[in-house]
């Protein structure tokens, strides 16, 4: 536990230092701040943060491969890879901080659009339960992103390669899968639906307890933690 913390801790700071963090930390701003204007702090609409966040999640499939791309990618093309593996550090160690690093900045950012919720509740009064279970869905979604992105970091050196990787498999689990079940029916549909990220966070961002939804974003989560693992174990017999 004591080199989990230490090497989230060293995480954490890259990501402080890291200007592409500090240029996808603006456009997130920026985008988040965009949406509540258009969509939620309008005269005559509900009074929800749901737009925004579905928006978010939808910025999220680009915003945090590009945080998680240099994670390992880079201890690879610089050759630091060794001294972690020759450190008295497991792989699931590893694996772990890189991935507490990037979630506790993105949950960094999370917390900067606490304004929105203070203007909604002054200016319209807002659903406080179902914000906080839409900023719930919220960690949840950037967990299984974030573990996705460790995992494309782990198999290649090239931190752009890393990010497109990335970004190809949240894409195929949020948009290709959504539109393939909107064509499919019988039990195709069934397994789509499923697997469709976006459709498993829609019940947060409405305000809706979901347990089998907690279920499948811890899974997956852990799933893509593990495919992480055995890609870092790989590299310790080339």
């Amino acid at each position: 536990m004591r080199n989990v913390v230490a090497l989230t801790q060293r995480e954490l700071a890259a990501n402080f230092l890291s200007p592409v963090a500090y240029i996808v930390a603006l456009a997130f701003l920026v985008a988040s701040g965009h949406f509540f204007l258009a969509d939620t702090l309008v005269p005559g609409r509900e009074a929800s943060l749901r737009p925004m966040f579905d928006s978010m999640a939808q910025i999220l499939v680009f915003a945090i491969p590009l945080l998680t791309m240099r994670v390992l990618s880079e201890e690879f093309s610089t050759g630091t890879i060794e001294t972690l593996m020759t450190a008295p550090v497991s792989d699931i160690e590893v694996v772990t901080s890189k991935f507490l690093g990037v979630l506790l900045f993105y949950a960094s950012l999370l917390l900067t659009t606490l304004i929105h919720v203070g203007l909604l509740i002054y200016f319209g009064g807002g659903d406080f339960p179902a914000i906080l279970l839409a900023y719930a869905g919220m960690l949840l979604l950037g967990a299984l992103f974030v573990a996705v992105g460790v995992f494309s970091s782990s198999v290649t050196r090239y931190q752009l390669l890393a990010a497109l990787l990335g970004m190809g498999i949240l894409s195929i689990l949020t948009f290709v899968v959504d539109q393939l079940g909107r064509w499919r029916g019988g039990a195709w549909r069934t397994v789509l639906s499923y697997v469709n990220v976006l459709g498993q966070f829609e019940d947060f961002s409405k305000g809706l307890f979901d347990s089998s939804a907690i279920v499948f974003f811890i899974t997956g989560t852990l799933f893509f933690l593990f495919l992480a693992v055995k890609s870092l174990e790989s590299h310790r017999w080339r």
